[in-house]
């Protein structure tokens, strides 16, 4: 999504605050809506609906950065890293803010199911070379179910994707 065009100086402020908030970027909106609109020190604006729109896709921006972070096998080694349980739960949550608020999730559907199948493809590739232990962190289970989540069945993984889950503990 564009960076929306804006005159108002604090509203531009809370849109990227929004944009480049942390890991719940709803919560980082309900503070920018409290700011622009109820707090004592904010600018008590009366926000139109295209501005609030404006703000709620910054949130869905951000989780769509959040969740392809988490699928881009290229940042497995790093400390942002959060895992494919991460990416499922942020899923969750953007499916969540998406329905209550109103907005199109296909296309993001088709974005990360197909962030997962190369990011499973890849962990098949590298861990079949030696090259690497597998980073999945969540188990079969769960991993079926964000699949399914993303509109794509078990047949639809690549062969091989239940031998990078941890075995369920006993």
């Amino acid at each position: 999504m564009n960076e929306v065009e804006t005159d108002n100086p604090s509203l531009a402020d809370e849109l990227l605050i929004v944009r480049h908030s942390g890991e719940i970027p709803e919560v980082a909106l309900h503070g920018s809506l409290y700011y622009l609109t109820r707090a004592a020190d904010g600018p008590g604006l009366e926000l139109r609906a295209r501005e609030i729109r404006a703000l709620q896709a910054m949130v869905v921006e951000r989780y769509r950065e959040i969740i392809r972070r988490d699928l881009d096998p290229g940042n497995r080694d790093l400390g942002l890293y959060r895992g494919v349980m991460r990416a499922s739960v942020n899923w969750r949550r953007l499916t969540c803010f998406c329905r209550k608020e109103g907005w199109v999730l296909e296309a993001y559907r088709r974005e990360v199911a197909q962030a997962l199948l190369v990011f499973l493809a890849n962990e098949i590739a590298e861990t079949r070379t030696g090259a690497r232990s597998s980073a999945i962190n969540c188990g079969s289970g769960e991993l079926r179910d964000f699949a399914r989540e993303l509109g794509l069945a078990p047949a639809d993984l690549p062969a091989g994707w239940l031998g990078l889950c941890p075995a369920p503990e006993r």
